[in-house]
């Protein structure tokens, strides 16, 4: 049996007026998650334990099997795993955006406009950020280049206790009530804000106005957390494992699982990502002896995220034909059993622009059993319609992977 997790980045949203009171979800044309939720069990899953920030961080972690609640150490930690950062226990780690912010008299009125400076190009932010590092960063202060807005900071040694903000929380609103707190914002805080007069007439922002685009024209400093501490996967599973993501974050994950980081040219996060580079290399993977393959599709957040309502369906339609379907074509001509999981970690729904912590749908699949649900199209409304409701999401990869007979018990609701 191989086993599969598609995983669609903020998916999930709320009915919209304009979509005639459907969501993203239930507008997209998906013809083959409908027939595989025909087919298969559906239900919701809360990924996001009471409590908890609703990121990717603690919801991916839930999906894959592990408690958040036990395991989460902050989210930028997984990130520099990915990054091959050596960390020491006592080292904090951050997360560094570049943002967009409007401009105003006072560096607190400013308006966070973008949490990904227009989702600038890796090239002209690492050009950013040799400058951020020459003029604000220190020998235990050190700025670390990741892809397009996404960075990091590690402080060697550095301080706990800390209230930070994630940008995309806080869209559209004035930055001052969610500046660093704590002890020790101080000295982050100062760095943000010196970062506005650093880069405000680079060259690379210079360039980004002429062609009218968003300048990365300030750092923001959030995600804090420590070296992180996984059990590995093949030890909870006995499967061998590996992860698919253009996102440092979940390649972060995978590699504290113990899972295989595959990669894939051209997979950028975004809607002109190599989709089906994605699902080939699945198949290659699982043809070549792993078992377990988890795909990370960041598209649909970060459409969310910037409330592209046409841009979200056509990236949930992208996963179903560019991804969903060529894998399953691939192993049907293989003849391989198979099992199937697809599902958003969280909701990013697109009136307010961030994530939420609501339970998500979620579709199993096995290719060796047909349950014949007619007309059950994947949407948000049908699975909770069938009353299959996972309140601890870390219990649904023991569901999925037949754990103690739990996929039988879950088929039979």
């Amino acid at each position: 049996m191989k086993y599969i997790v598609i995983l669609g980045d903020g998916m999930a949203d709320y009915p919209l007026p304009e979509l005639g009171g459907r969501t993203p979800l239930a507008a997209a044309r998906k013809p083959c998650m409908d027939e595989l939720a025909a087919r298969g069990i559906m239900g919701m899953v809360k990924t996001v334990p009471d409590g908890m920030p609703p990121g990717s961080d603690t919801a991916n972690l839930s999906v894959l099997g592990y408690d958040p609640q036990k395991y989460y150490s902050g989210r930028s930690p997984f990130e520099a795993v990915s990054m091959g950062i050596a960390l020491t226990e006592a080292d904090i780690t951050f997360r560094c955006n570049f943002v967009t912010l409007a401009e105003a008299d006072t560096y607190t009125a400013r308006v966070m406009l973008d949490h990904s400076a227009g989702e600038i190009t890796s090239a002209e932010a690492h050009e950013l950020l040799t400058a951020i590092q020459d003029r604000l960063g220190t020998e235990e202060l050190v700025f670390y280049p990741g892809v397009s807005y996404r960075h990091l900071l590690v402080w060697k040694n550095g301080p706990g206790d800390w209230k930070l903000t994630p940008p995309h929380d806080i869209l559209e609103r004035p930055i001052g009530p969610h500046l660093p707190a704590g002890p020790h914002a101080a000295r982050i805080r100062a760095m943000m804000e010196e970062s506005l007069a650093l880069l405000a007439d680079h060259p690379v922002n210079r360039r980004r106005r002429e062609q009218g685009l968003n300048p990365a024209n300030a750092i923001w400093i959030w995600g804090e957390g420590r070296k992180p501490a996984l059990s590995l996967f093949r030890e909870k599973y006995g499967l061998r494992g590996g992860v698919i993501s253009a996102v440092d974050l979940i390649k972060g994950i995978g590699v504290c699982a113990g899972l295989e980081v595959i990669p894939v040219a051209g997979a950028t996060g975004n809607l002109d990502s190599n989709f089906e580079g994605k699902a080939q290399a699945a198949l290659a993977a699982l043809a070549q002896g792993m078992d377990f393959v988890y795909i990370h599709v960041e598209a649909p957040d970060e459409c969310g995220h910037r409330q592209e309502r046409d841009n979200k369906i056509k990236a949930i339609e992208y996963i179903d034909r560019r991804v969903l379907q060529p894998i399953r074509d691939g192993l049907e001509a293989a003849a391989v059993p198979y099992r199937l999981l697809l599902l958003p970690d969280h909701a990013t729904p697109l009136s307010v622009r961030t994530h939420t912590a609501d339970p998500v749908p979620f579709l199993l699949y096995d290719s060796t059993r047909q349950e014949h649900r007619e007309g059950m199209a994947f949407t948000e409304k049908n699975a909770a319609a069938t009353g299959l409701f996972v309140a601890e999401g870390h219990r649904l990869m023991d569901i999925f992977l037949q754990q103690g007979g739990l996929y039988d018990e879950a088929a039979a609701l």
